[in-house]
């Protein structure tokens, strides 16, 4: 993971560059286990993310915009309290390893001014937010009780107890004589001996370390002269400070795989990316992982109840074929009861069969009718006739319970396909909306009898083409119904063909080859064929329509033009989005 004690030393030194003596402006919570402090300093405002989500831990400015709760949690009203107003005295890693230390300066409510300290740990499933005052603990972001932990405790009131410190070599004090003993004690690869004496190193950074100071990517131990050894690595973690140059690693597929203090020369270096700063690589990693793991989280309910309905539609829709299947001897039924209305003196008294002359067909044939011995022809015709009767009266609701159950079945594949591709929750409300309004789910009412705030509309996704022109792409039905209604007759609309998908408009009537193009994947990639060898339809808006009282996001159009059209992850990355 990027953020390890080495990338945490990069930060910190940035941001203490970037946010010395800078006032705390603001303070939100936008997640339960996120907080983000708006500061201003050095004449402009910067918006510093704490996160202490177990997957995604991690500190650095930020330009994301994150939707906030309606209601602000206690945390973050204590923290506005706290913080609000305050002055960044210092921001400092301790001990080199995954722990931040923030000491922000304000008043309390006698007009005091004293220091409060925020420590941030980023220690995994044990990363936590901790507010401490006069050395006891205010708050912290995850409260940790006697039955979770022993050893530490992370509850309002109690003295802080700052992380056990591990029996590894600081980067900032090491000495050649402390590493060179350490290392003559172990054995084995040198990038694992790294690890065990030096605090903060990842794998990977402990293979780049290894490689820079053998110049090997693979190195034992055994035969390497420890004490040389250890002065070039020391030397080159003096040097590191100065090392800094932000690099994303990318992968073959052109998404972010990593993010590098500094050029890694173990990695192949074709595939590393500069970046402005570490914040903005770090903010451009983890930004759409965090949010998709996020909505992931908060979609399940809403997903498994997607799911529930589809199978059950599934097997309803099975039922219904068999209904029309057994329906369909209906015509049979008739022309027996017709057959013998008409030649009933040609039935022997107490025949269980009789094969009559068929004057339906025009081969001339028969067909042999089974009777039932206690009833008379013409009773015997009538029970068929009745037959007839209730079979096409099963047919005709069978036909009208398949098409309803078609609907339904079309409009849970949107939504599941909707839910998948949400970003915020104002997406993953439409999707709920759609739902509520297809009679799926019943509407959630609002808690304590409080009239449920209305949400503002969830935006579409805009790109921008190397020639400037605008696409729009919806992200749900919702926003499908109105990028499409809002587009001019002019525009040229796309969708995926015969698959839930995004209405994508181009703001063009004749787009160039490349817009079209970059339109044609968008459309590929935004649907349930993800990109792989879509058939997508493309035709001027003025051609579309939409029926009245179908679902959101159902159209019908004319005109069109189909191209199979394949688009990966990393073309879709590398699109400008506005």
């Amino acid at each position: 993971m990027p953020m390890d004690g080495l990338t945490l030393g990069f930060m910190a030194r940035e941001l203490q560059e970037t946010l010395r003596d800078g006032r705390v402006e603001k303070v939100t919570q936008p997640e339960k286990d996120m907080l983000v402090l708006l500061i201003r300093a050095q004449g402009k405002n910067h918006k510093l993310l704490l996160s202490a989500a177990p997957s995604f831990a991690r500190a650095h400015l930020t330009n994301a915009n994150y939707q906030n709760p309606a209601d602000a949690p206690m945390f973050c009203m204590l923290m506005r309290k706290h913080l609000q107003g305050g002055r960044l005295a210092g921001l400092e890693q301790l001990g080199g390893d995954r722990v931040l230390k923030l000491t922000i300066e304000n008043k309390d409510e006698l007009g005091d001014t004293a220091p409060r300290e925020l420590y941030l740990e980023l220690m995994g499933r044990h990363s936590n937010l901790t507010l401490v005052k006069d050395g006891r603990i205010v708050d912290a972001i995850r409260h940790v009780s006697g039955d979770m932990s022993r050893v530490r405790q992370a509850l309002p009131g109690l003295p802080f107890v700052p992380p056990p410190v591990q029996d590894k070599i600081d980067p900032a004090e090491m000495a050649e004589d402390a590493l060179s003993a350490r290392l003559s004690a172990l054995s084995g690869p040198l990038d694992k001996a790294l690890s065990a004496s030096i605090r903060g190193l990842s794998p990977a950074a402990a293979r780049e370390i290894a490689f820079r100071a053998t110049g090997m990517h693979r190195t034992e131990l055994d035969g390497l002269n420890i004490a040389e050894l250890s002065s070039v690595v020391c030397s080159l973690f003096r040097r590191m400070p100065g090392m800094a140059q932000p690099t994303a690693q990318m992968g073959p597929d052109g998404l972010m795989a990593d993010v590098l203090p500094f050029p890694y020369l173990s990695l192949e270096t074709g595939l590393q990316k500069p970046y402005a700063s570490l914040s903005a690589a770090l903010d451009a990693f983890y930004f759409g992982r965090d949010r998709r793991d996020r909505m992931n989280q908060k979609s399940q309910t809403l997903k498994r109840l997607i799911k529930t309905h589809l199978e059950r539609d599934e097997k309803k829709l099975a039922l219904q074929e068999e209904e029309l299947t057994a329906s369909a001897k209906m015509e049979e039924y008739r022309i027996a009861g017709e057959l013998l209305t008409a030649q009933a003196y040609m039935v022997p008294r107490g025949a269980e069969t009789v094969s009559l002359p068929n004057f339906y067909d025009p081969q001339g044939g028969t067909v042999e009718i089974a009777l039932d011995v206690a009833l008379t022809p013409a009773q015997n015709a009538q029970k068929y006739f009745k037959r007839y009767r209730k079979a096409r009266v099963a047919q005709d609701l069978a036909k009208e319970q398949k098409e309803k159950t078609l609907k339904e079945i079309e409009l849970l594949e949107q939504a599941l396909f909707d839910l998948e591709e949400s970003e915020t929750e104002q997406d993953m409300a439409d999707v709920r909306k759609a739902l509520e309004d297809g009679c799926i789910v019943k509407p959630a009412g609002a808690k304590g009898g409080k009239k449920k705030p209305k949400q503002p509309e969830s935006a579409p996704m805009r790109f921008e083409t190397p020639d400037g022109t605008e696409i729009i792409v919806g992200k749900n039905s919702a926003q499908n119904d109105r990028v499409t209604g809002a587009a001019k007759g002019s525009d040229t609309w796309l969708h995926a063909k015969d698959m839930p998908g995004s209405h994508v408009i181009v703001k063009s009537e004749h787009p160039s080859a490349d817009t079209l193009a970059m339109a044609l994947r968008l459309a590929a990639w935004y649907s349930k064929g993800k990109g792989v060898s879509v058939p997508v339809d493309y035709t001027l808006r003025k051609h579309v329509k939409k029926p009245g009282g179908s679902p959101a996001g159902f159209m019908i159009y004319t005109n069109q033009k189909t191209v199979v059209v394949s688009a990966t992850e990393g073309e879709i990355a590398a699109m400008k989005r506005v």
